[in-house]
């Protein structure tokens, strides 16, 4: 008499688990404080198989397969495409200030979207300045 049931296992996979919109947002926040671009693109990729790839990318105005390329490993998407993507998952980027100083805020000698020096094609001056963008640093 054989005592032993063999035990079957499978690899964790995250999307099963990732149910709630809360759950998603503290995955993929998570990812972010990695620092890895790639990190951050996998967990992106996972949270949008947990809600489902056909209705992430149909709410985020992209064509499935556009979507599968976007958020393979190796792939580079667009910030736009990044947007859309945590917009179709019901959430936004938040961003907040740390503890670090930036001198260069500090001394007001920062670029601002507005005074940033804009290119053209292939590195020639742009001949419109894009629209300026008000920044607000709390005191």
């Amino acid at each position: 008499m054989n005592a032993t049931a063999k035990t079957h296992t499978r690899p964790f996979d995250a999307a099963e688990v990732l149910d709630t919109p809360e759950a998603i947002a503290t995955y993929l926040a998570d990812a972010y404080e990695s620092g890895d671009a790639d990190v951050f693109q996998d967990a992106l990729q996972t949270a949008a198989r947990a809600r489902g790839m056909t209705e992430i990318a149909e709410d985020a105005g992209l064509g499935r397969e556009s979507l599968y390329k976007a958020l393979r490993p190796g792939a580079k998407p667009r910030f736009d495409t990044v947007r859309k993507v945590t917009n179709a998952l019901g959430l936004q980027m938040t961003f907040v200030a740390t503890s670090k100083k930036n001198p260069r805020i500090a001394s007001g000698s920062a670029l601002t979207p507005s005074k940033a020096p804009v290119r053209g094609g292939k590195g020639k001056p742009a001949k419109q300045v894009r629209k300026e963008h008000d920044l607000a640093i709390p005191a």
